[in-house]
């Protein structure tokens, strides 16, 4: 069975993460002191490093554990690991460091060696992790190394299921088969054999050696919801419950314990934690500062262009939606010619738009023309990452014509965003711009921050729906 087998694989990984974490810290004594400064005189025989090894290694494995490296990783992403493996590492190194040099204050030991040790081990147990999935990868595709698994209803969270399963083979799922009350035995469902009624599970389940029993019942068959759970835990076989909810909550929920009672959140808004709006925050005003800096002598020569070429201000002020639907001034370089207010309002700027002038398309099609908003940014109505503001009007029609639209108002706007660096600039679809957004708010962490950050160099100045 798949569980006794992780058993072993997860004792088996354990050993090779000792070994990697031993083999990492002696590595980096030789490559400082053989390598990179081999005529240095050794402040510690290696003896010494030695001597280090049955307190780090056995502490280095425990901060694993309780970092969650030895949960089961099939159908996660190497990202995802990687992350908990600098995590971990992180604070591994971190209680080194407290110990050798304030603990016992031997200052002898290398500090060149200590971050070798840090960055070579990261290194060396995500590769590892990399080959390994490789390799199971592999092995799962030709048939070896599967879960198989019952589905326990059918329901629209029921197809998403088999879905991902098919189109995933690396994570090595099998459905066996389907239960269902409303069908008949025999019928196929994504290719998928239903084998009788939820009455047949007491039977089923001796009779067919599975790893997992994935209860997904519609909403309507929920009063069964008691017994199917009590069966399963009956026979002791790992059982998941996926919630067809889908249609009535379509977001990321995330569960609290309210004494003992789960309560499910509709959406999980990272945001909404005061220690991730003070770093964030914190980022935007340093960020913001740095560019103001950098930026100026750009923002001064478009300014005299600007003059010079087109009657009017320099800079244009335009109303936009922000965090919690209030109303501010947000700031851009004039890119059209002067007009009223009714005319400026009546709609998108349009490919070859009449109202843009020459210096205008320049700074549009370059996006120089936002760089004004890091005040905005500064004065803390918006952000450097989030959802694009939109005008007052174009927020309330779309209010009614696209479902959760209202949820990127939950965080401050951005002078760039997770829909921009994917090209949904100018004149796209806005339900797909409203899709990256909702995304962009539940999984937001300031590594992504940082990641959009990057892709906007690369993706986001220039760009061919920016006109």
């Amino acid at each position: 069975m798949i569980r006794d087998n992780q058993q072993i694989f997860n004792r088996i990984m354990v050993i090779i993460d000792a070994l990697i974490v031993a083999f990492s810290l002696i590595l980096s004594y030789y490559i400082k002191f053989y390598i990179f400064t081999p005529n240095q005189v050794y402040f510690l025989e290696l003896s010494h490093y030695y001597d280090l090894l049955p307190f780090v290694v056995p502490g280095y494995i425990l901060i694993y554990f309780f970092c969650d490296i030895y949960t089961s990783k099939r159908n996660g992403r190497l990202m995802a690991e990687f992350l908990d493996l600098l995590k971990a590492n992180t604070i591994g190194m971190l209680a080194l460091i407290l110990y050798l040099y304030i603990v016992v204050r031997d200052i002898n030991y290398s500090r060149s060696v200590m971050v070798m040790f840090y960055v070579l081990n990261i290194f060396l147990s995500i590769l590892y992790r990399g080959v390994l999935r490789h390799i199971l990868k592999t092995f799962r595709k030709k048939g070896y190394n599967i879960k198989h698994v019952l589905i326990v209803g059918y329901s629209r969270a029921a197809e998403h299921y088999m879905d991902e399963i098919r189109e995933n083979p690396q994570w090595g799922y099998n459905v066996v088969g389907v239960l269902d009350e409303h069908v008949p035995a025999g019928a196929i469902y994504h290719g998928v054999k239903v084998l009788g009624t939820l009455g047949n599970l007491e039977y089923i389940l001796p009779e067919h050696k599975l790893d997992e029993i994935v209860i997904a019942l519609p909403l309507e068959d929920y009063d069964m919801l008691e017994e199917t759970v009590s069966i399963c835990e009956k026979f002791g076989v790992h059982t998941k419950f996926v919630p067809d909810y889908n249609n009535v909550i379509p977001t990321r929920p995330y569960t609290e314990d309210l004494g003992g009672l789960p309560v499910i959140n509709i959406r999980y808004v990272p945001l909404t934690n005061s220690g991730n709006i003070f770093v964030k925050r914190v980022f935007d005003i340093c960020a913001s500062l740095i560019g103001i800096i950098i930026t100026s002598p750009i923002m001064l020569v478009v300014a005299v262009l600007i003059k010079l070429t087109s009657k009017g201000p320099v800079i244009f002020k335009q109303e936009r939606v922000g965090l919690h639907n209030k109303t501010f001034q947000m700031y851009k370089f004039r890119s059209m010619k002067v007009q009223s207010e009714k005319k400026e309002k009546k709609g998108w700027t349009t490919r070859n738009d009449p109202r843009v002038t020459a210096v205008g398309r320049f700074i549009r099609k370059t996006s120089i023309d936002e760089l004004p908003q890091l005040f905005n940014i500064l004065k803390g109505d918006m952000s450097l990452v989030g959802p694009r503001p939109e005008r007052p009007q174009f927020v309330e029609k779309f209010m009614e014509e696209i479902p959760r639209y209202n949820v990127k108002h939950q965080v401050r706007p951005g002078l760039t965003g997770w829909a921009q660096v994917n090209g949904l600039r100018g004149d796209t679809s806005i339900r797909k711009r409203v899709e990256y957004d909702i995304y962009y708010i539940e999984h937001w962490s300031f590594l992504f921050d940082l990641w959009i950050i990057i892709l906007t160099f690369f993706t986001g100045f220039i760009n061919k729906n920016a006109y």
